[in-house]
């Protein structure tokens, strides 16, 4: 079973390497970006054949070691 998880970091919590990605965006002439956010993608695949067990195994892994949770939120698509 594939699956996706998507952190972001929490609003209010200040992105650096944002703010670098969106400064090198307008060095390279890319127009119209107000803002960037960086995130981290992870596609996971488990043996689980239920999606239920499936997201409870990720949920685990977010909270131990995917994701801080202090600062970051995460979604999960199985």
């Amino acid at each position: 079973m594939k699956a996706r998880v998507v952190v972001t970091l929490k609003p209010g919590v200040l992105d650096p390497q944002g703010k670098a990605i969106e400064g090198a965006l307008g060095s390279l002439g890319v127009k119209g970006v107000a803002s960037v956010r960086q995130g981290k993608v992870f596609d996971v695949e488990l043996a689980a054949g239920d999606p239920a067990e499936a997201r409870a195994s990720l949920e685990a892994a977010c909270q131990k070691l995917l994701a801080n949770t202090v600062i970051e939120n995460y979604s999960i698509d199985v």
